[in-house]
């Protein structure tokens, strides 16, 4: 059984997860002391966010800043003003735009900024020095994660993500079997019997495995499980490609094709004439990495599986 899930439309989301987040964003904005004068200053998250941006860009006008921070023009046009008075603020006429003027820090701006930036460093210091490294890093991989959900192209984990191929730990399997079961009842509507499935192979692997001949890849994106696939060895002359699983976090990287590539090489090295597998036709984005390597669809049957009606595919490939 290969099997690689795709996305389509997300149902809206229920009452338990809108309260989660609303919990979530009390507790943090509480932990970080967004609700107090914040930084020990006079002034609002919303003052010190633009001071910021004006500290960090060596020119930029207030529509630019205004977008990123999704301000309103007319507040940040009272920010700006503010800041001008207290002389924080320079403007330039915008050498290309009439409309527009060129805002600078002017010495005072980052000597009022200064103390604050030191501050939000410390305070965050504070916030993972009880922790154990282990689990300092497991906050700042969640909070990469948040970003990247939510805003892909602006995450800058985006650009430097990192994935390890390596081979299974005490835990891998279960999870393997977990993450079949869950992705598989929420995108095709398969009953448990298809985890029973996945939790007998998994099983059967482990018992019997032949490391010579057999080999199972678990794929870790920034640190976190996202995928994984098998071989097993099905002949002296045949090769199986078993559970290709990849979680809706990592797709679109490439990895399910990496992870296929993978056991292709592997199975070529050990001298494996040929390659087989099992999928179903509901499964395209997996078709489509077998079809691309050169896999044949040898026969499809319909059937009565996991609480739906399916149809079985066997494909396979020459390796030599």
């Amino acid at each position: 059984m290969t099997t690689a899930t795709i996305s389509g439309n997300s149902p809206a989301p229920d009452a338990a997860a809108v309260k989660a987040i609303r919990r979530f964003n009390r507790f943090y904005t509480s932990r970080i002391g967004v609700l107090d004068p914040y930084l020990g200053s006079d002034m609002s998250l919303t003052d010190v966010r633009v001071l910021y941006e004006l500290a960090h860009r060596e020119t930029t006008v207030a529509s630019e800043i205004g977008r990123d921070l999704r301000l309103d023009a007319g507040y940040m046009s009272r920010i700006l003003r503010r800041f001008e008075a207290a002389g924080w603020l320079t403007r330039t006429p915008h050498p290309r735009d009439a409309r527009q003027s060129v805002l600078q820090l002017t010495e005072a701006g980052h000597a009022a900024f200064a103390p604050l930036q030191q501050k939000s460093r410390d305070e965050a210091a504070a916030l993972l020095a009880p922790m154990p490294p282990h689990e300092r890093q497991q906050v700042i991989d969640a909070m990469a994660r948040i970003e990247r959900v939510l805003d892909p192209a602006a995450a800058p984990a985006a650009r430097t993500r990192t994935i390890v191929l390596r081979d299974p730990l005490p835990g891998d399997m279960g999870w393997v079997v977990q993450q079949h079961g869950e992705l598989y009842a929420r995108e095709y509507g398969w009953n448990i019997e298809f985890e029973a499935l996945v939790a007998d192979i998994v099983a059967q692997f482990v018992r019997k495995f032949q490391p010579a001949w057999e080999k199972c890849w678990i794929a870790e994106l920034d640190g976190e499980r996202v995928g994984a696939i098998f071989v097993v060895r099905k002949s002296a002359t045949t090769a199986q490609l078993r559970l290709l699983l990849l979680s809706p976090s990592a797709r679109g990287l490439g990895l399910g094709a990496r992870l296929t590539d993978e056991c292709i090489a592997f199975a070529r090295a050990k001298g494996y004439r040929k390659m087989v597998l099992w999928t179903n036709s509901c499964l395209a984005a997996a078709r489509a990495i077998y079809a691309k390597r050169g896999f044949r669809l040898d026969k499809a049957e319909p059937y009565e599986g996991f609480g739906q009606q399916l149809v079985g595919e066997t494909w396979s490939l020459k390796l030599q």
